[in-house]
């Protein structure tokens, strides 16, 4: 006990605190409690339902645990960012971390797909309007943290686009533009307008902020020694899967059997075209292209990958 008096007295004195100050604080501090700590009474009245149908509540806890698991995503993508002498086994470590919260969320979808009357949902649905998935911030931050820009730009402008180019023309080329825009006039949806008065500062400094600290240029910036660690190239590869093919599937399925479930094919609320939006051989989203062989690639979205994704050497690619 004199040891660990000494010990705390020796951190406090070092910031600058006088440690007996402190010490005579624990004598008139509350215990701590489970649900002080995990913030319960505040968390479980962050539901508002917009509708009296029931089933909205399973909608918009779900979306809320989609976003909690987002920020543990982040949180752990900063660590490799931010780590001085980035080896092999701990940025492994951590992209392993963050597929398992994928695989969650990839898994979690029969929740919504299984867990809502389809009645009940396209009624209180007409409620959200122009609300999205879409409108996710910190999916975005994932995305522009996970690789380059320009694996995100629509293949169409990608040829215009280049490291000089101005972040905010770069941001106007992502691939998910088209989804808010009119096709006809170009004219952006009040879905994505009112996303961008939101976020767009943010997300231009997290993009400039992840420019150089992005999972892809970090790993390409390892010495060869640890770049061709196999077990980090695989973990890589299990990632860009999950999040690009796996996690969006589930997902647009579970949108399939909600919006064309009845005679009338319904449009996404946010008004995107959701089908060529979401399905991957469509965008042909991949973060880590030079960890995929020629054939993978051609086919990124139209086979299914999964259980493949697990290189046994480097003879396919090229890195």
């Amino acid at each position: 006990m004199d040891k660990l008096i000494n010990d705390i007295s020796k951190k406090f004195e070092a910031l600058g605190q006088n440690a007996e100050t402190h010490f005579e604080g624990l004598l008139h501090g509350k215990p701590l409690n489970y649900w002080d700590y995990i913030q319960t009474d505040a968390l479980l009245n962050l539901q508002i339902q917009r509708s009296t149908l029931p089933d909205e509540m399973v909608f918009i806890v779900y979306h809320q645990i989609n976003e909690l698991l987002f920020k543990m995503i982040l949180w752990e993508i900063e660590q490799v960012a931010f780590k001085k002498d980035l080896k092999a086994d701990f940025f492994s470590s951590r992209l392993d971390r963050i597929s398992r919260y994928f695989d969650m969320l990839s898994s979690s979808f029969k929740i919504m797909g299984e867990g809502m009357d389809v009645e009940q949902y396209m009624k209180f649905r007409k409620t959200l309007a122009p609300a999205s998935g879409f409108q996710s911030a910190q999916y975005r931050m994932i995305e522009f943290a996970s690789t380059e820009l320009i694996n995100l730009i629509d293949y169409r402008f990608r040829s215009t686009i280049n490291r000089n180019t101005p972040f905010r023309h770069a941001f106007e080329h992502l691939y998910w533009q088209a989804a808010g825009k009119d096709h006809q006039t170009g004219e952006k949806s009040l879905m994505i307008r009112l996303f961008e008065e939101k976020y767009m500062d943010t997300f231009i400094r997290f993009m400039k902020d992840y420019n150089t600290r992005n999972i892809w240029t970090l790993f390409q910036n390892l010495p060869s020694n640890e770049k061709e660690n196999l077990k980090l190239v695989n973990s890589l590869r299990h990632y860009d899967h999950t999040v690009n093919v796996k996690w969006v599937m589930e997902h647009y399925n579970t949108a399939s059997h909600y919006l064309e479930s009845g005679k009338k094919k319904e449009e996404a609320t946010g008004g995107s075209d959701w089908k060529k939006y979401m399905h991957p051989k469509y965008q042909r989203r991949v973060f880590f292209p030079k960890l995929w062989s020629a054939n993978e690639m051609k086919n990124w979205g139209e086979q299914n990958l999964e259980g493949h994704e697990i290189l046994t050497n480097f003879d396919e690619i090229e890195i």
